[in-house]
């Protein structure tokens, strides 16, 4: 049974990450948000760490370039570390608007 978790492990390791709109504008907001409250990602990762949630400059960087997921507990230890609300960083609309 190790052998079959061991090869999916790998293959799963394998695939690449594909972050959607939703996930590419929520890296955006991070990065402009970021840059608004004149934090460094290195400033930025340190309140991260303070906060509890260890993260360094270079997850942060991957973050913001979409070439890295942001999970939740991530989302919510960022949004609170640039003292807003999870759903800021959150788009606030993935369709255009009709009409």
């Amino acid at each position: 049974m190790a052998g079959i978790f061991e090869l999916q492990l790998s293959v799963m390791a394998t695939r690449p990450i594909e972050i959607g709109p939703a996930g590419i504008r929520t890296a955006r907001n991070i990065e402009r948000l970021r840059l608004a409250r004149g934090l460094s990602q290195q400033q930025l990762a340190e309140r991260c760490t303070a906060l509890g949630r260890p993260m360094t400059n270079t997850a942060l960087s991957r973050t913001e370039r979409a070439r890295r997921r942001c999970d939740v507990d991530d989302l919510v230890v960022i949004a609170t570390a640039l003292g807003v609300a999870p759903a800021f960083l959150l788009p606030v609309s993935l369709v255009a608007p009709r009409g």
